[in-house]
């Protein structure tokens, strides 16, 4: 989504974009060890755009409901993790109201479960994080750098850090409702009218809970000052309603393999929150440096139609779903990756390696295998922002731990995020890890290239 437009006063005034051009470079990709793990997501993001009220996702049993089909009988017990990401957008220019976004558990058992919330974070795009322009690469070792709601809440994941807004656990008594969030989505003093909001959390529940993500206009009183929704007005909401819109796109069914692919956008509970994974040679504890000169790649957030002729998709699956929004979690938004590279030089010569992250030309079969393709110049598009962390021991020994926030383009090649200088039989432990951000476009690469040090 993209929620900052520039100023244009002239079209002469906007140089004509370059033609980019491909660049084919020789670059073995191959599949990342590992797995998602099992844990579930209650994943809330169609519609993406909400301009009706309503429910947008909601893991109730269908029974006593005034829309059966928008509820998907779904209960959460013990780790899980919430993700939603919306936008609100006025309708007409005069219709300027706020739009709520409200989750809700409800417990439906005779006992009291307790919700923990471990890590927690919702972000407007305006004012909280404006989707500004910002070099390619960024040191944010404080967490202050970011573009984008999405940029701004992955980061503070990443860190283990829970807003002052959440407490750390919520009570629910038994058949009793608790509001998880209930945080606006202003659009009235903006311009244009259109704003986004960006929320994960990680969580720990006592026993079994229902989910429901909702969307409803403020209320007003006599005076007609807006005020948020209160826990029975949600509750209402949830029990006579219907799915919020407007809907998106439907997407390409799997078994389709011509024409236009749509992958749709997510709404339902996926499968998978982690990738933790010791990136290692086959049948090895270590991962051998390439050569002097070369490099490879380990896939990032590949999925159906851009494995890059790994065909590993790495996608969370869904166990449920609605039936007009996507089949998988393309794209991965907030799931983290946790990679161990236990690099090894096996040469008998110095080398300098360097790790990086980048955004080759998506491919699902290489034109050309072992290589991959970029852009030169870029285009426009922006497809991620996000802040990653290296932790590493650099060549004095020494303990490092490094975030840094990139900014990366259709067809961009990295640079360097560290560099080692690795002896001959030198042994060197790096771990890279980030949450993948709203508002990217998979696929990414992590990659690793050689020099003679």
């Amino acid at each position: 989504m993209l929620l900052m437009f520039p100023l244009l006063t002239t079209l002469a005034q906007v140089p004509p974009m370059p033609t980019p051009q491909e660049i084919v470079v020789p670059q073995t990709i191959r599949p990342l060890p590992g797995q998602l793990d099992s844990v579930l997501v209650f994943n809330s993001n169609s519609p993406e755009l909400v301009q009706q009220e309503g429910i947008l996702l909601s893991t109730f049993p269908p029974e006593g409901m005034a829309a059966p089909a928008a509820h998907l009988n779904v209960a959460f017990d013990g780790r899980f993790d919430v993700f939603a990401h919306h936008i609100a957008k006025a309708a007409t220019p005069e219709d300027l109201r706020t739009l709520y976004l409200g989750i809700l558990l409800h417990n439906p058992g005779p006992e009291v479960v307790t919700v923990d919330i471990l890590q927690a974070a919702s972000y407007l795009s305006q004012p909280d994080a404006p989707f500004i322009d910002l070099p390619a690469y960024v040191k944010n070792d404080r967490g202050g750098v970011y573009a984008g709601p999405g940029s701004r809440a992955m980061s503070d994941l990443l860190r283990g850090q829970r807003q002052a807004e959440f407490p750390p656990q919520i009570v629910i008594p038994p058949g009793a409702s608790r509001m998880l969030l209930n945080l606006p989505i202003p659009v009235k003093t903006l311009k244009p009218p259109i704003n986004g909001r960006s929320t994960a959390m990680r969580l720990v529940a006592s026993g079994r809970v229902y989910a429901a993500s909702l969307a409803q206009f403020a209320p007003v009183d006599a005076e007609g000052t807006e005020r948020a929704p209160t826990l029975a007005e949600w509750e209402k909401q949830l029990q006579q309603g219907g799915l919020a819109g407007p809907r998106d796109r439907a997407p390409t069914p799997p078994d389709q393999t011509t024409g236009q692919m749509i992958y749709g956008r997510v709404a339902g509970v996926s499968q998978g929150a982690r990738w933790q994974a010791q990136v290692v040679d086959k049948n090895e504890w270590t991962l051998q440096i390439p050569a002097a000169g070369q490099a490879f790649s380990y896939g990032l957030s590949t999925l159906r139609g851009g494995t890059h002729g790994t065909g590993q998709i790495q996608t969370a699956p869904m166990i449920a779903r609605y039936p007009d929004t996507a089949y998988e979690a393309h794209g991965n938004y907030a799931v983290e990756y946790r990679l161990t590279l236990p690099l090894y030089n096996a040469t008998g010569d110095r080398q300098r390696v360097a790790i990086l992250l980048e955004t080759p030309i998506k491919e699902e079969q290489p034109k050309l295998p072992g290589h991959l393709r970029f852009f030169d110049p870029l285009p426009r598009q922006v497809f991620f922002r996000g802040t990653v962390r290296l932790r590493y021991k650099d060549d004095q020994g020494l303990p490092r731990t490094r975030y840094v926030h990139l900014v990366q383009r259709r067809g961009q090649r990295g640079s360097p995020l560290i560099e080692l200088n690795m002896p001959p039989g030198d042994r060197r432990l790096v771990q890279f890890d980030f949450l993948y951000p709203p508002d990217a476009t998979p696929p990414q690469v992590l990659t690793v290239t050689s020099q003679p040090g």
